[in-house]
């Protein structure tokens, strides 16, 4: 017999959903401004439309995996804002060529990948910072990269996924992941090796 009254049953539903907002809380607040920062450079600055698009993919994972562990919303989280900007990209695309539903709108630049391409090792944002190069000048950089080499960069440098999550992430191969992070690499040590010398430029 269950002696248990139903009023706890609801109890425990609301302190559940409590825990998961508090949760997500916490959540927002640590990956929102790694987030924006990627949202604003995929979008040229526009700064409106990179906090609609992370809004939207706060609203989707709390409404979709609300059960989820917070490590498992990190992918998850990232996964859910590419798919959103891919979508804003293809609208933009066509807005732009009105004539583009006749054909499939390419988003991708540099989608030739490098088979034998050794996957490098994950550098800080820091080591760019401590060899005299501040965030804004490496932000500014970022931005002047196509979208999939800013986004496997910041995916790989900024958030710490590895190659396999990234592509995952980003819904390609792993060997796209690393020709898009190898020319991203190359891109921002050409863009900031006027500041400073040491950067120089990776060799293939």
């Amino acid at each position: 017999m269950d002696l248990a009254p139903k009023p706890l049953q609801s109890q425990d539903a609301s302190i559940l959903k409590s825990t998961a907002e508090s949760r997500l809380k916490n959540f927002m607040q640590d990956v929102t401004g790694r987030a924006l920062v990627m949202m604003e450079s995929a979008t040229q600055g526009q700064h409106g439309i990179a906090m609609d698009l992370v809004q939207e993919a706060f609203i989707s994972l709390h409404k979709s995996y609300a059960e989820k562990s917070t490590e498992e919303w990190y992918p998850l989280f990232y996964t859910i804002l590419n798919n959103k900007l891919q979508d804003w990209r293809r609208k933009e695309a066509r807005r732009n060529q009105p004539f583009s539903f006749f054909k499939k709108v390419s988003l991708d630049d540099d989608e030739v990948e490098f088979d034998n391409l050794v996957d490098e090792s994950t550098p800080s944002p820091l080591e760019f910072l401590d060899q005299a190069v501040t965030a804004e000048e490496i932000q500014e950089a970022i931005a002047k990269l196509p979208v999939r080499q800013q986004q496997a960069f910041m995916l790989r440098a900024w958030e710490g996924f590895d190659t396999q999550t990234t592509a995952q992430i980003m819904n390609c191969t792993e060997g796209s992941v690393k020709t898009h992070y190898h020319r991203a690499i190359q891109g921002l040590r050409a863009s900031l090796a006027h500041l400073n010398p040491y950067l120089g430029g990776s060799s293939e």
